[in-house]
């Protein structure tokens, strides 16, 4: 059985660096391929498995056994060894990039080093934002780096969708949607972890996995997403807009908001309002046109 190969490379310069992350290569394998390694790379490269078998060594790490669809971590600096099933073979695409971008990914759980083979539930999304690299990849394409480089904040986004669910917290998303839905109440992190039946502990670790953010925070973010949502597209008094979010305080409310905004709630207002008229409280957002 012999194997299919396919890649294309990007250089981009340091203008296209300030964008935070670069692509500097993709491509397709397909078949029974070579073992990779040991080796180290000064990039970060996502591998895709999206059939077949085989194993992956990170570091020092004793060998992992590998089955599609799964995620191969290649960190920078570190070395890694690898290979699919040497009967059978197995089918890759993979992504290199680098950039300041990949520090913030990691700490937010998106690139995830001491999780090198993850268990991916779908390829599906994977595969399109790729694609649209691939085609970034065309000659003559005078966006091809900015093309690619785009893509691979999508990427990330993608592989952590699809990481999530693959990995069997599908609890953990519900989890965030109770907690996202009682934002509004005044609930300390300790009440909130009691209505879900999770210690403070494991809340904290939950939030912090699944959204890179610690379970305060989280609740903050979704408080003042809807408090600039009833600023900007009501007219209702600061003060009510304050308790509808959680803040019997308008005085600490302002100062919260203005703290994390950049404004004041007045000034919020003035800058971003939609609403001409009085107009009732937005529920969900509609469809843009």
């Amino acid at each position: 059985m012999g194997h299919y190969s396919w890649m294309r490379f990007f250089t981009p310069d340091a203008v296209h660096r300030d964008l935070g992350l670069v692509c500097l290569g993709t491509g397709v394998q397909r078949g029974v391929l070579p073992v990779v390694g040991p080796r180290t790379v000064d990039r970060h490269v996502a591998v895709v498995v999206t059939a077949g078998a085989g194993w992956f060594r990170h570091g020092r790490g004793e060998r992992t056994a590998v089955t599609a669809p799964a995620l191969l971590w290649l960190i920078p600096g570190v070395a890694h060894h690898y290979g699919p099933d040497p009967g059978a073979g197995w089918d890759e695409t993979f992504v290199a990039f680098t950039g300041m971008a990949t520090a913030t990914y990691t700490r937010l759980g998106y690139i995830t080093p001491e999780r090198p083979v993850v268990p991916l539930a779908s390829t599906t999304e994977i595969g399109a934002v790729t694609a649209r690299i691939m085609r970034a990849a065309r000659p003559g394409n005078p966006l091809a780096d900015v093309e690619a480089a785009v893509a691979v904040h999508e990427l990330l986004l993608a592989l952590r969708t699809a990481c999530d669910q693959g990995s069997g917290p599908a609890g953990d998303r519900a989890v965030l949607e109770a907690l996202a839905r009682d934002a509004f109440l005044e609930l300390s992190v300790d009440d909130h972890a009691a209505r879900l039946g999770l210690t403070l502990v494991g809340l904290r670790a939950l939030v912090r996995r699944a959204s890179g953010r610690a379970p305060k925070d989280f609740i903050l973010s979704v408080r003042l997403r809807r408090a600039q949502e009833l600023l900007a597209g009501t007219d209702l008094p600061t003060t009510t807009v304050a308790r509808m979010v959680g803040y019997e305080d308008p005085a600490y409310f302002s100062r919260l908001f203005g703290r994390r905004i950049g404004m004041p709630p007045s000034r919020f207002r003035e800058l971003e309002s939609r609403a001409g008229a009085p107009s009732p409280v937005p529920t969900e957002p509609s469809p843009a046109p």
